[in-house]
């Protein structure tokens, strides 16, 4: 009889564990998808790349850090390139990564309850002219932060990125973030 109450008591005690752990984690996912919305709705998080997989050929890991930014006021990318390419890069120049600055540009989120975020990014006014040429970029962010970025260029063939979104870093001795 003591050594079934002492398994019961062990059961319970058990239940009891099991049950905080599942609470704890439901709270920690809850509010990681909070953090991701308020991010995405700011327009204030870094895209940062893990993983790229080209039109042709396999995906592979990134070994350097690569990201996009996203600001109230600028989409920055720094992100490699893998593919076919239509139109050369200037003479000379060895630079063939996705690299832009865009000041004026539209920014659509849309909401999936089970998916999480659809971002569509473009630029105001797309220049087919440049090598680089993006006519747009499509953010697709889960609640969890993991998101894959598509980028979809004129004069190349389109690239997808796999990685997390974080949010900006700040420098110590400056209040606005970076």
């Amino acid at each position: 009889m003591k050594n079934l109450s002492k398994i019961i008591v062990a059961c319970f005690i058990t239940l009891n564990c099991v049950n905080v752990w599942a609470q704890n984690n439901n709270d920690k996912k809850a509010r990681q998808a909070a953090l991701t919305a308020q991010r995405v709705n700011e327009k204030n998080f870094v895209f940062n790349a893990d993983y790229v997989t080209p039109a042709r050929g396999g995906g592979r890991s990134l070994t350097s850090q690569y990201d996009l930014t996203v600001t109230k006021d600028s989409i920055i990318a720094y992100l490699p390139y893998f593919g076919r390419a239509y139109l050369a890069p200037p003479y000379g120049s060895m630079d063939n990564g996705i690299k832009f600055t865009w000041t004026n540009f539209t920014y659509k989120v849309t909401v999936d309850k089970k998916k999480g975020f659809d971002i569509l990014i473009k630029p105001v006014k797309e220049d087919i002219s440049d090598a680089n040429g993006v006519r747009f970029v499509r953010l697709s962010v889960g609640a969890n932060g993991y998101a894959s970025l598509q980028v979809i260029n004129s004069n190349r063939d389109p690239i997808t990125f796999e990685g997390t979104v974080e949010g900006r870093h700040q420098k110590k001795d400056d209040p606005t973030p970076y």
